[in-house]
Order: C-alpha cells, then structure tokens, then sequence
C-alpha cells in the first residue's frame, strides 16, 4: 500500500477498500461492468464510484450467516494489460483479497460442457504481460485458501457435482489461439493441442496474471499481509464455441453464485 498513490483508472481511495477488520474489502473481478452490476445486485447498501473507463466499483455488504462482510465488484476488463492495471490500482490502494468471477471455453470437452464451473488451481502463462515481471518458468499459482473455500463452497451450494479444479488456459488473443485466425493458424493449433493432450480444463484470458500478482505482492507486503487470489468460472463453450444463450446465462448465473458463495466461505474463516 502506498500513502500517497492515486489511481488514474478507477475511482477509489485507500478508505474505501478499508473493511472486514483489516483484511479489506473481498474483490469480485468479473471482466465486464456489466457483470460487476449484477453482481452487485447481491449486495446491501451499495454505492457505486463511477470510472470514465467503465472500470465502476460497487461498493456494498454481504451477509453470511448474520455477519456482515464488505465487498466491492470492479470490472477487470478483457485480457491480461487491462488486469494490470486495474489490480496494481487496488493493491496499492490495499485491496488483498480477489476472486475473479468470468467465462471460459472448456478444453476437455468430453467431460467439461458448457453450464460446469471450473474453479482453476494454476494458470498456464500463455500472454505476455506477467512476462515483463517474472520469467516464464515462474508458476501462476491460485492461493490454496482461495481455492478451498470454493470447494466449500460448491459442496453447500450442491454444485460439485459440475465444479472441476485444475489448471487453466490464459492466453491474449481468443481469435488466434481458440478460433485459428492469422498466418499463425497451425502454429496455435498445434499449441492448442499440447494444452488440451496435458489435461488443461478450460481457457480464459485473465487469471495467471491475477496469480503472479498476488504472489508478488504477498512476498512485497511481507508476512501477515499477504494477497489471496482464486478464479472461478462458468463453461459457455465446450464443441460449440458458444453455447445456447439460455445455457450461456445458466453457467454465468452459477459461477456467480459460486463466487458469492466462496467470499462467504471466506468470512466464515476470517480469511
């Protein structure tokens, strides 16, 4: 945290991520404002600091189990630079704990389809951005206590039964590595292949970089301060790139509920 850092792309300040007894406010990072409205919806005395970017961020509580938990819902915007950003800002401002709330295209389509949820453990580094601060050989990893309180999570929500944990796919560019546009087509596809033969679930844009930030900023901020982050996702395409709009919103509704859901898990614990 730094006293006298300003933030130029959200519109916030040290004292509003301030709660929870010195943990801070729980995060929900969907990609789109959007989703961090409806998200939003779920929450009590909600205040909303409005971004020219449309980076907005809804400020509210959360009940669980009769205690009050202070959240907020901010978009990330798609891809790794726009997380950059926007998590540098409120880490700096103090924010240290992230659940990423997004979409993502299942890889092992015989048994991840669309309206799963995919609560990813690691994230393999296929984007640049999280390469200008460690090399490649540094692992993104999803906090342990993140990723448990999701398998709470989905266990009291009765979704394990269609929640998967493992790795995912985080790369820059949906139409080049997933729709083979470009003179590069071949090569992403052979690239593809070897993901998905190593038993990658699903592929998403954001979360290896969310990872290497926390790790980093955990190891800057120093013991007892440490930066807790953790993705879940709904499945919208599996063989079909998209899914049918009713069984999109169905996968979307659920990841939602299920990252509700773990920040109260995350409550419970005082985590």
């Amino acid at each position: 945290m730094s006293a006298h850092f300003v933030p130029h792309h959200i519109n916030a300040s040290q004292d509003d991520l301030a709660g929870n007894n010195g943990l801070g406010r729980y995060i929900f990072l969907p990609g789109s404002d959007g989703r961090a409205r409806e998200i939003a919806q779920h929450f009590q005395d909600v205040t909303v600091l409005r971004s020219d970017r449309a980076h907005n961020l809804y400020l509210g509580r959360l009940q669980a189990d009769g205690k009050w938990l202070d959240v907020a819902a901010v978009s990330s915007g798609m891809g790794t630079p726009s997380l950059d950003i926007i998590v540098n800002e409120l880490i700096k401002l103090g924010a240290r704990r992230f659940l990423r709330v997004g979409t993502a295209g299942s890889l092992q389509t015989s048994r991840v389809r669309v309206g799963h949820l995919v609560v990813a453990t690691g994230a393999v580094r296929d984007e640049n951005t999280s390469r200008l601060y460690v090399p490649p050989e540094y692992p993104a990893i999803a906090s342990l206590v993140m990723v448990l309180a999701s398998q709470r999570a989905a266990t009291r929500l009765g979704l394990g039964g269609r929640t998967h944990y493992g790795l995912v796919h985080c790369k820059d560019s949906l139409f080049a590595r997933e729709f083979n546009e470009g003179p590069m087509k071949q090569a992403s596809r052979d690239y593809m292949k070897i993901v998905i033969d190593s038993g990658v679930i699903a592929s998403e844009m954001e979360s290896s970089h969310l990872f290497i930030l926390a790790s980093l900023f955990s190891h800057e901020n120093g013991p007892g301060r440490d930066v807790l982050a953790g993705t879940v996702l709904g499945i919208i395409g599996d063989d079909r790139p998209f899914g049918p709009p009713d069984e999109v919103k169905a996968a979307v509704d659920s990841a939602v509920d299920l990252a509700l859901e773990t920040v109260r898990e995350l409550g419970r614990s005082r985590i």
